[in-house]
């Protein structure tokens, strides 16, 4: 069962150590019998290099802020997935990769500069584009980004400053 896990799913250690334990627990494992040595089995399997930590937390990583994730979320999948606090503070996205993030997923959802109502400065001005920038706002953060990113970006007047603001993030990261 375990094999055809791995082989199937990529995934960490801890995930494979909960499918095995919650399939003994469906499958109804009889409370006399000695339970199989779940650990031995799944530190077989990462010593064989079946399960590695390290490439599941970075393709989950990239894959969440690809996605327009941001790192709480990321930092909470990876937790889920019984990641370790170090494996976990070394995919934590850095301030060019989570910038990134939250315009990718502005523009993907079409918030802020990206909507046709939040292109033009007379509409920001009404009741509905402030109840619109509360909700974009709030799924912004629901994905996982800081609050000051997300008001960042709905609040930004076009794409082209956004541009600039992750660029600047990227100078920083990456000085030529």
């Amino acid at each position: 069962m375990a094999l055809a896990y791995v082989a199937r799913f990529a995934t960490s250690a801890g995930k494979l150590r909960a499918y095995l334990r919650r399939k003994l627990r469906e499958r109804g494992w009889v409370e006399d019998a000695p339970e199989p040595d779940i650990d031995a089995l799944v530190t077989s399997y990462v010593e064989k290099g079946y399960v590695d930590d390290e490439g599941y937390a970075r393709a989950k990583s990239a894959g969440l802020l690809n996605r327009g994730y941001g790192a709480r979320r990321v930092e909470q999948q990876l937790h889920a997935a019984g990641i370790g606090e170090g494996l976990r503070a070394r995919f934590a996205p850095d301030e060019f990769a989570r910038r990134e993030a939250v315009v990718a997923l502005a523009r993907k959802r079409r918030f802020g500069p990206f909507s046709r109502e939040g292109a033009r400065s007379e509409t920001r001005a009404s009741e509905d584009w402030a109840k619109q920038r509360e909700k974009q706002l709030a799924a912004l953060i629901r994905a996982g980004h800081d609050f000051d990113h997300a008001r960042k970006v709905i609040d930004a007047s076009d794409p082209a400053s956004l541009d600039e603001w992750v660029d600047e993030a990227r100078e920083e990261e990456f000085p030529t």
